[in-house]
């Protein structure tokens, strides 16, 4: 069999200290506590990783809105049945709540057959009714606003599920009808999502609807970290050439649980022909034995012997299909390890779908939405004993000869690595920026490494048990409104989302060798907060700019740490990143916002694609994408005279063209740019 390939990748070690496991008196888990001490407000928003208890937390908090809150009746809104089962009867007084949370079977309407369009009238008639729960789909849901309108729900909570799937695009109904609930302020809203960004440009709310929200943050970091057994999560990517099913036992190894998921028939890295993919895997992994008549899985005899049980979900008989799918959810086998050992799917097995066991989720293809690949990672992220390390691969084709071909494989090779740093992101402590000061001081709970707090210094500390960083950096722009301070702490990810995924950023951050970074951390950051958050006066924009790139680079830069003090381009011990921050702190002369403004965040992310990609493709890429290099545009340059003014205002004069200072040169030509302009447009 062939050899397991090692896939660059960052990997983060967690603590295990069992905390988001463990129950209080109330039967409730760290998130859930977290999430009741809020129950009394009127809109709540949940952001909380796969697993951590999102379904839960919702009970608690709508039994008290019942009980104690004058709400007559909850509505919990999923995006699709099979998440129904999230919300089925709970007996929550068996672990300490004081009731139990009970959904009658008619009110279920995920388990009830028809339309979703004709469920619209079991809507109607648990309004009229005198009981509390209904269960139903996004679709039904807004049948029955369309219908119904906003004020039939007055005075009841509405919980959505998945909350990412509402937009405040003209295109989403439901995004349009919950401004309308809040407009009219008649009804409680929960809302919960398990990815800390849409992924795409579009908001999830309109701004000031947003704003009325109280969240609840629940990061990656403290969910793993509190963890019984799994320690490690990897995060890489992997390229190949020619057809995927050839190549794909190089990373996908039958000894681990796997969830499997083929590229779209309609994507690059398809063969267009699904079911001869499944073979061709099947057959790659050994001698096929037949199919097991009570669940229908493939069963197939390895090399050395060992019988697999493969679940495919990819067949098109609904009959064989939903035999497998009913064998996987059979909540019998829940806990039974050896149930099932490989899973391949195309459009199943993601958003809500629960396998404890699964240790390697390998997509194979892009994903245009980051959210579908948070979504695909959390199915390895559960919590299982004796499951020490999960990962998560990319499996991605290389460009190819032709034109066309290698523009595509250029747009999806950058869209993997976008995806990769805002893991990498997602995946890291919090992090707590504070400018240094006279008054500066050591801030009660962190750590601060060997040998304490230095008033002298730009201080790191650390708080394993909240997972949080506290960076203090010299010159660092503070937020004034507290829209502007609630973004620094809870959105940050959402900024670099839009950073990460902007095609010319991340071009020119990779290929472009005469870059000078503040191009990008300064020009090209500030754009985006200045179109993502227009509401924002300059200087709140600056300090959210300045928190976003700080985040951003000091995570990279914590990776380089690691990853050099590693053999096998794998982070390793126990605490990497956390000591990778560290030691970059110390290692500057000065932990000022200049310094980190003059890092490429890309740079690192360059490092891994060079010893991912052949030199053959690598050379492709960067010549695509050298061959479409732009010009300085107006409004760059109008970017850079606004640095250069405030230069001038530091520094008593402007900056010099001919400066050996690489940023300093190019505010100049910004300058210049704008004064050729105005000469070109005096002469006609």
């Amino acid at each position: 069999m062939t050899s397991i390939k090692s896939v660059p990748s960052v990997s983060v070690t967690y603590a295990q200290n069992g905390g988001s496991t463990k129950s209080n008196e109330l039967g409730m888990r760290a998130m859930q506590e977290r999430a009741y001490e809020k129950r009394g407000e009127q809109y709540l928003l949940i952001k909380s990783p796969p697993a951590s208890g999102k379904s839960r937390a919702l009970m608690f908090i709508a039994l008290d809105k019942l009980a104690n809150q004058g709400i007559s009746q909850a509505i919990v809104v999923v995006p699709e049945k099979s998440i129904g089962a999230s919300f089925n009867d709970e007996p929550l007084s068996k672990f300490g709540f004081w009731a139990d949370w009970q959904v009658a079977p008619k009110w279920n309407l995920c388990n009830s057959p028809g339309t979703d369009g004709g469920k619209v009238k079991s809507v109607t008639a648990f309004l009229e009714s005198n009981d509390q729960i209904l269960v139903c789909t996004h679709a039904t849901f807004r049948f029955a606003v369309e219908k119904l309108g906003v004020e039939a729900f007055d005075d009841r909570l509405i919980a959505v599920d998945e909350f990412h799937h509402v937009s405040a695009s003209e295109d989403s109904i439901l995004g349009k009808q919950l401004n309308d609930f809040i407009a009219r302020d008649r009804v409680h809203v929960v809302a919960m999502t398990g990815s800390y960004f849409r992924g795409d440009a579009v908001p999830i709310l309109l701004p000031e609807n947003e704003a009325k929200f109280d969240t609840i943050t629940y990061t990656y970091y403290e969910q793993l970290n509190g963890y019984k057994y799994l320690k490690t999560l990897d995060i890489g990517y992997f390229f190949y050439s020619g057809s995927y099913a050839d190549d794909i036992l190089k990373v996908l190894d039958p000894n681990e649980k796997t969830i499997l998921h083929i590229p779209n028939v309609n994507s690059r890295e398809s063969t267009k022909d699904k079911h001869q993919e499944v073979e061709h895997i099947i057959d790659a992994l050994g001698d096929w034995q037949g199919t097991d008549d009570a669940t229908g899985f493939q069963l197939v005899k390895t090399p050395e012997g060992r019988v697999l049980k493969i679940a495919d979900l990819v067949d098109d008989e609904a009959v064989k299909r939903d035999k497998v799918s009913s064998a996987l959810k059979d909540p019998a086998q829940k806990n039974n390890r050896d149930h099932v050992d490989i899973i391949i799917a195309l459009g199943m097995a993601k958003e809500g779908f629960d396998w404890i066991w699964c240790e390697h989720a390998l997509t194979v293809g892009y994903r245009a939405s980051l959210t579908e690949i948070v979504q695909i990672i959390g199915r390895a992220t559960r919590d299982a004993e004796g499951k020490s390390r999960a990962r998560f691969t990319n499996l991605i084709a290389e460009p190819d000869a032709a034109e066309a071909a290698v523009t595509e494989a250029v747009n999806d090779t950058l869209k993997a690595i976008a995806a990769s740093l805002l893991m990498e992101q997602v995946l890291a402590p919090r992090f707590n920026f504070t400018p240094k000061s006279p008054k500066s001081g050591p801030v009660e709970g962190f750590d601060y490494g060997e040998g304490g707090y230095d008033p002298a210094k730009e201080n790191v500390g650390f708080n394993e048990a909240s997972g949080q960083f506290q960076i203090e950096i010299k010159g660092l722009a503070e937020p004034k409104s507290k829209e502007a301070e609630r973004i620094c702490q809870e959105d940050l990810n959402e900024v670099i989302t839009a950073f990460v995924q902007d095609k010319t950023t991340i071009e020119r951050g990779l290929f472009d060798e005469e870059l000078v970074p503040e191009e990008l951390t300064q020009v090209r950051m500030g754009k985006i907060v200045g179109a993502k958050f227009p509401e924002l006066d300059a200087e709140d924009q600056e300090a959210v700019r300045q928190h976003a790139v700080a985040a951003l680079n000091l995570t990279q830069k914590a990776k380089e740490v690691a990853l050099s003090a590693s053999d096998d381009a794998q982070v390793s011990g126990n605490t990497a990143l956390i000591d990778g921050v560290r030691k970059f702190a110390m290692d500057v002369r000065e932990l000022d916002i200049d310094l980190i403004d003059r890092i490429n965040p890309f740079g690192e992310a360059y490092a891994i694609l060079a010893k991912t990609m052949s030199e053959e493709s690598l050379k492709q890429v960067a010549a695509v994408i050298s061959a479409k290099k732009v010009q300085l545009s107006p409004e760059e340059a109008r970017d850079l005279a606004r640095r250069a003014a405030k230069f001038k205002q530091e520094r008593g004069r402007l900056p010099d063209i001919t400066s050996a200072d690489a940023w300093e040169k190019k505010m100049a030509e910004g300058v210049a740019y704008l004064v050729r302009m105005k000469q070109e447009a005096a002469n006609g």
